[in-house]
């Protein structure tokens, strides 16, 4: 599922709650982080580090720890960049080698409305109003889930590259389903502050793919490499 939002350079391995993954071992130095957590957390974290794993091997890169850095994000073997999602019963990581892509995010969600009150607190009105409408249009997706879901993404691509918070109303999003009835589309993100520069080129907008499937909303950003300046 995640694979197909994302361009054929990255490596994409996802895991449900019956894969064996779901029982990866982990290095002692990510057994201290989660030392003190519930069994759910812990197993989560193993299982998305297995997914993890799994795709640098498929790079031809070592199997190694995926510890934390800074404000959590995850720290990758040299020369290559991702991103991990985990939520109930479903984890994926997706690497690629930095040479390929600038950053990429990815994020996966149950597919069910956001808890009350939580729309109100993370979304732009311009966004509300178009969740609105396309609710009216097709009601069998939960729009504010899935947008909830991008600007994670939006996220976990936007910090690798500025190393700065981003807050939810500084990116606004406009989501699009591919065509009548498919539970699929694009995204595009306009950065409401500074984007990140890249190659002398500055980013004022990202955009990323949507799908919903078995359940799980699962959302994408790639950023590309700037093409050279002629």
């Amino acid at each position: 599922m995640i694979e197909e939002l994302l361009p054929e350079s990255v490596v994409a391995v996802e895991a449900r709650a019956d894969d064996p993954l779901w029982d990866s071992p982990l290095y002692p130095a990510e057994e201290a982080l989660v030392v003190r957590a519930v069994a759910k957390r812990r197993r989560e974290f193993a299982a998305v580090r297995g997914c993890a794993r799994r795709a640098m091997e498929k790079l031809g890169v070592p199997p190694q720890p995926v510890l934390t850095g800074e404000r959590g994000a995850p720290r990758w073997p040299d020369g290559l960049l991702g991103s991990m999602t985990h939520c109930d019963g479903y984890c994926a990581a997706a690497l690629v080698r930095a040479t390929d892509l600038a950053s990429l995010g990815i994020d996966a969600e149950p597919h069910g409305p956001l808890p009350e009150g939580v729309g109100s607190s993370v979304f732009l009105p311009a966004e509300a109003e178009r969740l609105d409408r396309l609710a009216a249009r097709w009601p069998a997706v939960h729009w504010d889930r899935l947008l909830f879901s991008a600007k994670e993404s939006v996220y976990k691509a936007w910090f690798p590259l500025t190393r700065m918070w981003l807050d939810f109303s500084e990116a606004d999003i406009t989501v699009r389903p591919d065509a009548e009835g498919e539970p699929s589309g694009s995204l595009r993100a306009e950065l409401l502050v500074p984007g990140p520069v890249i190659g002398g080129h500055r980013l004022q907008s990202f955009e990323g793919r949507w799908t919903v499937r078995h359940g799980v909303v699962a959302t994408s950003v790639v950023i590309p490499h700037p093409a050279p300046r002629p």
